[in-house]
């Protein structure tokens, strides 16, 4: 065996359907018990309980004790950027495996992916912080310039505590619906939270589905209008 990185454990640990469809859940950045992935995936507790472990000692989740409950969520943005490429992969394969259904067409306007926002919506943000010259590529890193620093102050967000954040402040994303790149990383998030902090929107909780106001979203385009 060569040597490196053993990515073929960690797809095997993704490729698993019932796994899959645990992690694709917790895309939507809650964390959950065993029994609400358990239904999610189709297994029993039992099975679920198993493949969570496995998860788990992959590095893939983060579990955590509350009261007599057990709840897991993704590893960290790592693992969410990962897989959000994975269903870009799949779905520009043509690997769907069902018929759209009527949330569908709210999911791809916008969702969150694990902790930032996605879909139709995501790519508009990030178009528009790129043209308004806000976001630069350098040397494929993607960086907040200057002039992007006072449009995101301006906009109420504390970049001191980004700063401080282990996370990367910008990050590039493949958006699986738009085949394009949302915004991720510390920024990602803190965009997502003052959208939701000045009731612009709010999360499904039931989905990845964000729901935007008729006044949200009048501001959101105004905000990230592309020229």
């Amino acid at each position: 065996m060569k040597e490196g990185p053993d990515i073929a454990r960690v797809a095997a640990l993704i490729g698993d359907p019932a796994r899959a469809n645990m992690l694709t859940t917790l895309m939507s950045g809650k964390a959950l018990t065993v029994s609400e992935l358990a239904e999610e995936a189709g297994v029993t507790i039992q099975t679920a309980s198993s493949h969570l472990s496995k998860l788990n000692e992959g590095g893939l989740l983060r579990p955590r004790k509350q009261g007599r409950h057990k709840y897991f969520s993704l590893a960290n943005d790592e693992v969410a950027h990962v897989l959000e490429g994975l269903m870009g992969l799949a779905a520009g394969s043509g690997h769907l495996r069902k018929r759209t259904g009527p949330k569908d067409a709210e999911l791809r306007q916008a969702r969150v992916c694990y902790n930032h926002l996605a879909g139709d919506m995501g790519t508009q943000m990030f178009d528009s912080l790129m043209t308004r010259g806000h976001l630069i590529l350098d040397d494929d890193t993607l960086k907040l310039t200057a002039a992007g620093e006072i449009f995101v102050s301006n906009f109420g967000i504390d970049l001191t505590v980004l700063h401080k954040s282990r996370s990367p402040l910008c990050r590039e994303c493949l958006d699986w619906s738009e085949r394009r790149s949302h915004l991720a990383g510390s920024l990602g998030r803190a965009f997502l939270s003052r959208f939701e902090y000045l009731s612009w929107a709010r999360r499904d909780q039931k989905t990845r589905v964000v729901s935007f106001s008729p006044h949200g979203a009048k501001e959101f385009e105004q905000l990230f209008s592309i020229k």
